[in-house]
């Protein structure tokens, strides 16, 4: 049906009719009064306890190391409708001297959460963020090219604790042919030590699909014993 627009647009809303649908619950059954799924949104207060989750940032690039706490907020309780969701963001430090920055990115990205709607794409804009100066290497070979693409990292480890994405682990396969590329390296080069903290052989290579220093020249071809990413296919 084509319906005219005779005035000015001045908003607008999405109404999706399968997120009002009622919650079935048994004390709702009984008494007979209808509910509504509720979903996150600017109008959603907070409540007085939020369940949280802290991380830890160790960076060369500050001397003390950075705490971000990310609170979620559990819509729908005890209902088939339950999902979390983050509410609000902390960064906490010794170091005061990126204070000012640091708040302005908690606020706005707590902004973000309570607004509603996919937060998601929060991730891969920080984790674009590259510091002019370089980025650093973290414990266990993988790159960083920022400190706010680390914060990104740490964001998307806990959306995939809270199940809004969904990991990139490898499976059962892929992890024991990596694991027999690896012995397979380590014997070639006669069991050589690896680097303190590290956990890949030394003079690895970094992997421009991981971003892990664990590329190795492996039967002529640079194999990465993290994904498994190889030139030769």
């Amino acid at each position: 049906m084509t319906v005219k627009i005779t005035q000015r647009i001045k908003g607008f809303k999405v109404i999706d009719e399968t997120l009002e649908r009622p919650l079935a619950t048994a004390e709702q059954q009984a008494t007979g009064k209808p509910a509504t799924v509720v979903e996150m949104d600017e109008s959603l207060q907070r409540p007085e306890t939020l369940i949280g989750m802290t991380y830890k940032i160790k960076s060369p690039l500050f001397e003390h190391a950075l705490y971000v706490t990310v609170n979620d907020i559990v819509l729908n309780a005890g209902t088939p409708h339950e999902q979390r969701r983050p509410f609000e963001i902390f960064i906490n430090s010794k170091n005061m001297d990126h204070f000012q920055w640091i708040v302005a990115l908690t606020r706005i990205m707590s902004a973000v959460f309570r607004k509603g709607g996919d937060c998601t794409f929060l991730v891969e804009e920080l984790k674009a963020v590259f510091d002019p100066r370089g980025g650093y290497l973290k414990k266990g070979g993988v790159y960083m090219p920022s400190i706010v693409a680390e914060i990104g990292g740490v964001l998307e480890r806990h959306l995939i604790a809270i199940g809004m994405l969904e990991g990139h682990e490898l499976d059962e396969h892929q992890l024991k042919y990596l694991a027999e590329k690896r012995a397979a390296y380590e014997a070639s080069q006669g069991a050589v030590a690896l680097e303190p903290g590290d956990g890949f052989p030394a003079g690895a290579q970094l992997c421009n699909k991981c971003n892990t220093q664990a590329v190795v020249q492996m039967d002529g071809c640079a194999t990465c014993l993290n994904c498994g990413n190889s030139k030769c296919g």
